[in-house]
């Protein structure tokens, strides 16, 4: 049940929009790309809410009205919000959460931004011989708990490891693994630290993972009042690749550029 005064607040606020970021780097930096492209296309002030929390922190803020876009991924969406059994299907992912979020949440999902960031099962390279049974391995929260994660994923491929899975902020997993603190973790494929720090991603052979598309999701009302916003947002469909993703977050993550700067060069070039 959404709290009348959030409800009531939402309703009320059109001088400005919120947009909202869950507390990794990748989607920090897509709210500022959002947030700079409205504000130069839409002319509407933007006020930003970054690292919030996990999907369910965003999900929750954006359904009481106290933020009105964040970036979410289909597949996220489809399995742990919609309670879904994941497939493999990337279009039937996007009709579906595309079609369920207005009806349950009058949330609208725009146009993918072109890539993929699924969860990426990485070791050392050093490694790749050894095998699950010795593994220590270290997991975020929400792999843990979500029902794309580790508990799905163990019983698909049958693993085992030396002792429960580790959790731990997902910032960390990477350092911790590095630092032969744990053995294997749970990343995202479109990070930057993968490469710099020389980790391997397994290939998902039997299909475990869902599609997870990048893509803005925005409260209705939000449209209804500021129409230029949906312009704004779709001229970012399909402009980031994986590859470019990556680099992106890289500049983040591994040189420590600072997001606003990352974005505002990127639009720069790529939607002058």
């Amino acid at each position: 049940m959404i709290p009348l005064l959030a409800l009531l607040a939402a309703c009320s606020r059109t001088d400005r929009i919120i947009v909202g970021a869950k507390n990794f780097s990748e989607s920090d930096l897509l709210a500022e790309i959002v947030a700079q492209q409205i504000e130069r296309r839409a002319h509407v002030p933007v006020e930003r809410r970054l690292h919030l929390g996990g999907t369910f922190v965003c999900h929750q803020a954006i359904t009481s009205g106290s933020i009105d876009i964040y970036v979410e991924y289909t597949g996220t969406a489809f399995t742990a919000i919609l309670k879904q059994t994941p497939v493999a299907d990337a279009d039937r992912v996007y009709r579906f959460v595309a079609a369920e979020y207005p009806r349950r949440f009058q949330l609208r999902w725009t146009s993918p931004f072109g890539f993929e960031n699924t969860f990426a099962i990485l070791v050392r390279r050093a490694d790749l011989a050894a095998v699950a049974p010795r593994w220590k391995a270290g997991f975020g929260y929400e792999f843990l708990e979500r029902a794309d994660g580790f508990a799905g994923l163990a019983q698909r491929y049958g693993l085992r490891f030396s002792a429960p899975p580790t959790s731990m902020d997902l910032g960390l997993t990477y350092r911790a693994l590095a630092d032969g603190r744990v053995d294997v973790i749970a990343g995202n494929s479109t990070d930057g630290q993968i490469a710099a720090l020389d980790l391997v991603q397994l290939r998902d052979d039997r299909g475990y993972f869902p599609p997870y598309q990048a893509a803005p999701v925005v409260r209705a009302a939000v449209i209804a009042n500021h129409p230029a916003v949906a312009g704004a947002l779709a001229e970012l469909g399909g402009k980031i690749s994986e590859a470019e993703m990556r680099r992106l977050n890289a500049l983040a993550d591994v040189e420590r550029r600072d997001i606003a700067d990352i974005a505002r060069e990127w639009l720069a070039k790529n939607l002058p």
